[in-house]
């Protein structure tokens, strides 16, 4: 994500309207945790005559700790409604969500190129998580660190051998296993293609197919194992991330960076005009991410319930504080606000309050909108200039700053009353570390091999003339 330059006098409105903001934000700060919560969940008081014979309670089952069959009658329909429709929704955002985001924002002559890396992604990660991505993911193993081999091509995720009885993930018991495993699909899917964004316009499309094959099995589905299935090393520490901002965002964003700067910079890059081609393809793509992040956040609930509510309204209200942060800072720097800002803005919300969707309530989720619009700007245009990467639409600027910011306000501002969590910044950002670490430097040993073996990148003539032609003949009228 790119900020088109922009001329003229500084604009005071926009600093009143940004400073007025930041202020409501630090305000509504210490309003975050609601001790009412705990009176209205209190009991109501019991009959002198049954408190004094209560009886016994037996012991409750431990939980499973690995995927289990049920009866068909204990599957909740409502849910598995709910959690087909998040499918669906989390599918959208990168088909056709991300691709037109990202076609909007190159050049003309590769924007058919931007297009086919999101859907032959989509192709491509699906046939590997049938194979073993599931899996290595989201099932036990011999160690915290990687899955086991249980549901190689997805054996035994549907029950066949009664028609009574319905296989389900100990992740979410009132569903189909099948049914969670599409879903997190979905998750699989989007996250590679998010580091597009990053080599945007130069990269070899036989290169980026055998990166993200690989990166999805050695590096998206151990950091996945880690944090969300309960025997994974992060998981066991208590890591706070209720719909991805780690697995996702951090993870995709980082490896952005790596890739950006293994292939180095675009030809021209800075020195010739690269403005977008498109915004408006770009608006409409950001808009189909705003849509479908409501079944990514509220979907990670895997239920239809009251959680997934609360997951829902702060999603919308820390992705419109974020968008006007992010315009309003704008506007204060550089004059004018663009449209591709505010567009900018509201995916660093999307991003940021990922994490924390399902552990806090509204008044905190618009300090981690305001936040991640302010810190979300200046990572992808101060901090890009200074450090001189050509991170072509911002991929590590949003998705991984984003995602950095909203893991350790996660840890802060997480509401005990409401979720029954704790959750600690120092203890996120040992989730953060590591997934920086283990992210940036697999990726790099990734891309490494490929250069030395097929090459990662373009010619400077085939940059010159255009990926879509070069790579598929084919171009945009």
């Amino acid at each position: 994500m790119r900020i088109a330059a922009s001329k003229g006098i500084r604009g005071p409105d926009g600093r009143l309207v940004l400073a007025a903001l930041v202020y409501l934000s630090l305000a509504l700060a210490p309003l975050h945790s609601v001790p009412a919560l705990a009176e209205q969940a209190a009991p109501a008081a019991v009959p002198a005559a049954a408190a004094a014979a209560p009886a016994p309670t037996p012991a409750a089952a431990p939980a499973p700790t690995a995927p289990f069959t049920v009866s068909n009658d204990k599957i909740n329909s409502g849910d598995t409604a709910w959690m087909l429709t998040s499918m669906a929704l989390v599918l959208l955002m990168t088909i056709p969500g991300l691709a037109l985001f990202y076609g909007g924002m190159v050049r003309k002559k590769n924007v058919l190129s931007t297009l086919m890396q999101s859907f032959a992604i989509t192709c491509l990660v699906t046939m590997l998580w049938w194979i073993v991505g599931y899996s290595w993911a989201f099932t036990p193993g011999s160690t915290p660190y990687l899955g086991g081999f249980s549901r190689l091509f997805m054996n035994g995720a549907l029950s066949l051998a009664d028609p009574k009885t319905t296989t389900v993930s100990h992740l979410a018991p009132t569903i189909p296993e099948v049914v969670y495993s599409m879903f997190q699909l979905t998750f699989a899917i989007i996250t590679p293609a998010l580091i597009c964004g990053s080599f945007a316009e130069r990269m070899k499309f036989s290169a980026m197919l055998w990166f993200m094959g690989v990166w999805s099995l050695v590096v998206y589905a151990p950091i996945a194992h880690w944090v969300w299935e309960p025997t994974g090393w992060l998981a066991l520490r208590g890591q706070l991330d209720f719909a991805g901002g780690t697995v996702v965002h951090i993870n995709a964003g980082i490896a952005g960076l790596a890739t950006a700067l293994m292939l180095g910079k675009r030809v021209g890059f800075p020195r010739e005009p690269m403005a977008p081609h498109n915004v408006a393809l770009t608006v409409i793509g950001a808009s189909l991410l705003w849509v479908g992040w409501f079944g990514f956040n509220a979907g990670s609930e895997v239920a239809a319930d009251g959680r997934a509510g609360m997951a829902m309204a702060v999603t919308q209200i820390a992705t419109a504080a974020a968008a006007l942060a992010w315009m309003f800072t704008e506007w204060m720097i550089k004059g004018k606000p663009s449209v591709l800002g505010i567009a900018s803005g509201a995916v660093a919300g999307l991003v940021a309050i990922t994490p924390a969707s399902g552990f806090v309530l509204p008044n905190a989720s618009v300090v981690i909108g305001v936040a991640a619009g302010v810190l979300c700007f200046f990572a992808a245009t101060s901090l890009k200039k200074v450090l001189g990467y050509d991170d072509s639409l911002d991929a590590f600027g949003v998705h991984c700053i984003g995602g950095i910011v909203g893991a350790l306000l996660t840890g802060a501002l997480v509401n005990k009353a409401y979720s029954g969590m704790d959750g600690t910044v120092m203890n996120q950002l040992v989730g953060v570390t590591a997934t920086l670490v283990y992210g940036f430097s697999v990726s790099i040993i990734i891309l490494k091999v490929i250069d030395l073996t097929i090459g990662l990148r373009v010619t400077p003539d085939e940059e010159r003339e255009g990926l879509d032609i070069v790579l598929h003949g084919e171009h945009v009228e």
